[in-house]
């Protein structure tokens, strides 16, 4: 199932409007309309948003299949799973098949003069590994300079944002919403 059918399902299934999910999420309810229609795919900061407002996970709604256990997942298959934003970047949730995790990994690729320059703020924690590039992130009124093999860990409450260097950088994320354990 498609991601935005699978928002409208859950949206459908507990009853609520369009209005109250973009209301408390914080966003118009033509752009709901547009991800749920398949038309536009949202940021990952919008996706958690949207799943914390319905009560779910993201990795729920990046996957039909539930797993708990070992995910082994090869580059090939994060590859095939790679989404285009329109953001200018692309993504893969790694071992989204397993729903009952603490943390959710993501394989980003950005690409210079492609990326939104919005600043963005959710619940939970964030992890970011640069594997490829240099890029320069912004976490509260802090600036990092994130080489390969550089992270950053920080509170995903606090304003963020990136800005690439190179022309297209490569890294890990692991979010983690669950901060209570």
């Amino acid at each position: 199932m498609e991601l935005g059918s699978k928002i409208r399902k859950l949206r459908k299934e507990q009853n609520r409007s369009q209005d109250e999910i973009a209301k408390v999420c914080g966003f118009t309810k033509s752009l709901l309309s547009k991800i749920e229609n398949g038309k536009t795919v949202p940021p990952i900061g919008t996706l958690i948003k949207i799943a914390e407002t319905l009560g779910t996970k993201i990795s729920i709604l990046l996957d039909d299949n539930d797993f708990n256990g070992t995910v082994y997942t090869p580059k090939a298959r994060s590859m095939e799973k790679m989404v285009q934003t329109d953001r200018g970047y692309l993504f893969s949730a790694i071992a989204a098949e397993r729903p009952e995790k603490l943390m959710q990994p993501f394989y980003f690729v950005a690409q210079k003069g492609k990326t939104g320059k919005r600043t963005i703020s959710h619940v939970g924690q964030e992890f970011i590994y640069v594997l490829e590039g240099t890029m320069i992130y912004y976490v509260g009124k802090e600036e990092y300079t994130l080489n390969a093999g550089d992270s950053l860990y920080f509170d995903s409450v606090e304003n963020h944002k990136y800005m690439l260097v190179t022309d297209e950088v490569k890294y890990l994320s692991v979010f983690c919403s669950d901060t209570n354990g």
